[in-house]
């Protein structure tokens, strides 16, 4: 079964940067493309970036504008660039096809704080 395996977290200044990588253990097409998700302990998790298969993004309106989701197929690997960071940023980053069964993987823990 297809895993997705997250890195690129870390413990980060206000106003810093990170870039996050997502890599798929197989080639995937799905229709709904992939997109990056984060969750803060206690709360739902939700969808910040999307990308589809024709290259279009979206963005939560609490990271448009700093986030940026993009992806390299021939590595089966996307990717979120993140800038001006914010404690509310703050959560565990996670990847997954939208709407799909695909179990989520461990995430990376990004931490912004002073």
């Amino acid at each position: 079964q297809v895993q997705f395996v997250e890195s690129g977290g870390d413990l980060v200044q206000p106003g810093g940067s990170l870039n996050l990588s997502c890599v798929s253990t197989e080639t995937i097409v799905s229709r709904n493309g992939m997109g990056w998700y984060r969750q803060v302990l206690g709360k739902e998790r939700e969808l910040v970036a999307r990308i589809n298969n024709g290259g279009k993004t979206f963005y939560a309106d609490s990271v448009a504008g700093r986030f940026t989701i993009s992806g390299d197929s021939a590595k089966n690997t996307v990717y979120l660039q993140m800038r001006s960071l914010k404690p509310d940023d703050t959560a565990v980053y996670y990847c997954n096809i939208p709407f799909s069964p695909i179990p989520w993987g461990q995430g990376t823990q990004v931490t912004v704080s002073p």
